[in-house]
């Protein structure tokens, strides 16, 4: 493709994101209202593909014969949805589609963030009133919901029908936003890899169901296994191997890629690599139907949820690559995984009896040195050379000293008092802003001002910093970089307004989903109230609207 024809393709794609994003924003004040349905699902079940493009369906389709092609034929696929905001990053996209509202409302803005108060970067899940309650090894206290500001759909299935909560991930960031604030059977990895835990925001002692499971399937099982290409060779257009992936230690990037590692035993390397493959999926789509078995979800007379977030696919893509046999891999195995939990589920609940949405939390862009070669913009930027940069222009203005607290990711915080500083001193705000403006791939800046309060704005920059804005967590500056260009030091990331970070794919399906392509324009957003609709649940706090276009019920009530 030539640089001519790629740079185009660039701006179609991301005018038809803008388009996309203008149309699906609900209007200021609207709420989800849910249609009255005869009679409700058994189980709501929540799936979360962390770093699922939208363009995978129509890349790797053909290669899905089971789970996530039942999704395809007989469900109703949105093929114009799109996060319409900025900070496209796992705890945000999460938060979203577990509340159906937009960063600005329900306050997480990123994975981390930097607390003026404390001087640090926090994580999203930081609760320091929670403690571990760890199934193995030694937990990872201060994990919870508090930073969380609404409800989320599993709180309010909770609240309103006595509904019993299961989510599920590799990842705290993702089982925790899902859930919300009420108790449940909340399950993650410990970020010491040592094994399954929990937090007393959700119980103070192990929940018997997961413990009995974790104790008689260990992820040290699958150690020696070899991850193998699942396909013949022939399905793997892509390269197998690319000196600009980067695999995590102990594999190359070529196949095979085995689950041993260099201590010889079952340590956090293993571990490591084992949640670097398909069969952290696994063990996540067997864990979730044996807990539906083993904790009755989908009792008779009531409402249950099941969520999971399949996390592997993040992790492999960042290591890999959207161009990469392994990515390819992953999804041809999770179609498998899918498809056995909802042949479990066929037998638990009722083959009618439940509900699916599937989304995901944002996708991912291409490798900066991948779109390079083919003649494409990209390339990788570094916080430091951005806060060199602002702390230069700052001190041309008002003299020697340290003015930046901390540049991360896309936002720059200054020191308490430098942003007024910088105000007062006419033209100074303007030569910071300009100055990293004019750095190679940063596409736009925004003061705190520009953006607060713009979840309306008719430019779709504006309007996605502004959906992405929370006051007391943001930067003072906000960074819009241009498509192919991230902060990452190597293979891949996420967390710009570009097309490929923003557009993810929106399936439903089971009762009450008339199947079908539905080309409305969507958001995650929807898939919260969308569920709630066919659970009969109030949404009061969501920016999102149910999808009626692929509701049985509401196609029934205008005839």
């Amino acid at each position: 493709m030539s640089s001519l024809v790629a740079r185009s393709v660039h701006r179609a794609s991301a005018c038809a994101v803008a388009v996309i994003l203008l149309l699906s924003l609900p209007a200021s004040g609207q709420r989800a209202a849910p249609p009255a349905a005869a009679a409700p699902p058994r189980l709501v079940v929540l799936i979360v593909v962390d770093q699922m493009r939208a363009d995978y369906v129509d890349r790797y389709h053909g290669d899905w014969t089971s789970g996530l092609k039942r999704l395809l034929t007989r469900g109703a696929r949105f093929t114009n949805a799109a996060y319409p905001y900025l900070e496209t990053y796992t705890c945000a996209g999460h938060a979203t589609i577990a509340t159906g509202a937009f960063p600005h409302v329900h306050g997480i803005m990123q994975n981390t963030w930097f607390d003026r108060e404390r001087g640090e970067v926090i994580p999203c899940t930081d609760d320091r009133r929670a403690k571990a309650v760890s199934y193995s090894g030694t937990g990872d206290d201060g994990f919870g919901p508090g930073r969380l500001r609404i409800p989320t759909l599993a709180e309010e299935m909770r609240a309103q029908r006595g509904s019993q909560i299961v989510t599920l991930s590799l990842k705290a960031r993702s089982a925790i936003m899902m859930a919300g604030h009420d108790t449940g059977a909340v399950t993650w990895m410990s970020e010491r890899l040592d094994g399954w835990q929990t937090s007393t925001a959700y119980s103070e002692q192990p929940v018997p169901a997961v413990k009995q499971y974790v104790d008689t399937h260990s992820i040290d099982a699958d150690y020696g296994a070899v991850w193998q290409r699942l396909l013949p060779t022939r399905r793997y257009p892509e390269p197998d191997a690319d000196d600009t992936e980067a695999p995590p230690a102990g594999w190359t990037s070529a196949f095979p890629h085995p689950m041993t590692a260099k201590d010889g035993g079952p340590g956090r390397e293993y571990r490591d690599l084992w949640q670097h493959s398909p069969y952290g999926d696994q063990y996540l789509g067997r864990m979730a139907a044996a807990l539906t078995e083993r904790m009755r979800l989908g009792r008779p007379q009531t409402t249950d949820m099941l969520a999971v977030s399949f996390s592997s696919p993040d992790l492999v893509g960042h290591q890999f690559g959207p161009g990469s046999q392994e990515v390819r891999d992953v999804y041809a195995r999770l179609d498998r995984v899918l498809g056995q939990l909802f042949a479990r589920l066929d037998t638990l609940i009722g083959r009618d009896q439940y509900v699916v949405g599937l989304s995901s939390d944002h996708g991912v862009g291409e490798i900066p040195e991948q779109l390079m070669r083919r003649g494409i913009s990209g390339g990788r930027l570094r916080a430091a050379s951005i806060r060199d940069v602002a702390e230069a222009a700052a001190a041309s203005a008002l003299g020697r000293g340290t003015y930046v607290a901390r540049v991360h990711s896309n936002d720059v915080y200054f020191l308490p008092g430098v942003y007024a500083r910088l105000q007062q001193q006419p033209g100074a705000l303007d030569a910071v802003v300009r100055a990293i403006a004019q750095q190679t791939g940063i596409e736009r800046v925004f003061r705190r001002e520009e953006i607060a309060g713009q979840a309306g704005s008719g430019d779709r920059l504006v309007r996605a910093a502004a959906l992405s804005y929370v006051p007391d967590r943001s930067g003072d500056l906000v960074l819009a970089t241009k498509p192919g260009w991230m902060f990452s030091v190597n293979g891949t990331t996420h967390g710009s307004a570009n097309p490929d970070d923003q557009r993810v794919p929106l399936l439903f399906m089971g009762r009450d989903i008339m199947p079908g392509t539905y080309s409305d324009a969507a958001t995650p957003a929807d898939l919260a109230p969308t569920l709630a609709a066919v659970a009969g649940i109030a949404l009061p706090r969501a920016d999102g609207r149910a999808l009626t276009a692929a509701l049985r019920t509401a196609r029934a009530a205008t005839k």
